[in-house]
């Protein structure tokens, strides 16, 4: 229990470190801004520790299957890094953020072309933006596109070299995936496989799909003021971070159909075995 406890603990402080890594390292964050950003630390802390905790899941998904919690949490913590470093060498250049920044001008430019989700997202800025802000939105379109093609590359050798999730192919449905019911709804293999399409093809779209919502959110609404600096830098992260989480779920669940189908091929290979010896 106390193992638990700490484990869970330490999750959700790794978790607040996370959401507060824009305000530890941009210069000029506002007093009101820090609260805010310490008040959702502390709330994500306290609802992870929670999860965690906890012997029954909730909504946290692959719990027991790791590291692909783990790279998630590393994608996201690397895009805020990066993101808010190349931010703040515009004002306090090191060799860190001149050398990032080169990564991602390289980057953004390279597939910075007609109807692709660079093109997309540099064109959901506000016509009267500043050519610094737009040369900004490329480069950390660059990197955060780079950061998440690496996570999904790895978690791909993760399962196809390494067999992950391993352990003998044993795979905890109820832990791993609490909100998957596989009593209702037909066949789970048949259900696993349509997720895993429809996981893999919001990840493909949502790059496009989010440039578009926020534009309009900005234009109906105006809620979202993009020249803020966090503001900018977490709709920026999200935007490479959510299709790969959606791509990696849908690998994983895909992934979890093949072993169910190879386990149903066992089981009717040792029944044939039985009744032949019958």
């Amino acid at each position: 229990m106390i193992a638990r406890l700490s484990g869970a603990a330490a999750r959700g402080l790794l978790v607040a470190l996370m959401i507060a890594t824009p305000a530890l390292i941009l210069p000029g964050v506002t007093i009101e801004a820090s609260q805010a950003t310490v008040l959702i630390g502390l709330t994500a802390a306290f609802l992870t520790t929670l999860e965690y905790n906890s012997a029954s899941p909730s909504i946290v998904e692959f719990r027991d299957a790791a590291p692909i919690n783990r790279l998630r949490y590393i994608a996201l913590l690397a895009t805020l890094l990066f993101l808010s470093l190349v931010y703040k060498g515009q004002t306090h250049p090191t060799e860190l953020t001149r050398a990032l920044t080169s990564i991602g001008t390289i980057v953004g430019n390279s597939i910075d072309f007609p109807f692709s989700p660079v093109r997309v997202v540099v064109v959901m800025l506000p016509d009267t933006s500043d050519q610094h802000l737009v040369q900004y939105v490329r480069t950390a379109a660059g990197i955060a596109y780079l950061t998440s093609l690496t996570v999904m590359a790895a978690f791909l050798y993760l399962v196809r070299v390494m067999g992950w999730p391993g352990r003998g192919g044993q795979f905890n449905m109820w832990i791993n995936l609490p909100l998957f019911d596989p009593t209702v709804g037909g066949d789970v293999l048949a259900r696993l496989r349509r997720d895993a399409r429809v996981n893999i093809a919001l990840g493909i779209l949502l790059p496009f799909i989010i440039p578009g919502v926020v534009k309009i959110a900005t234009t109906l609404l105006n809620p979202i003021i993009l020249d803020s600096p966090q503001t900018l830098i977490w709709t920026m992260t999200a935007w490479a971070f959510l299709p790969a989480s959606m791509i990696m779920r849908g690998i994983a669940m895909h992934r979890i159909a093949e072993m169910i189908r190879d386990q149903r091929k066992r089981a009717c290979a040792d029944t044939d075995s039985a009744l032949q010896l019958v």
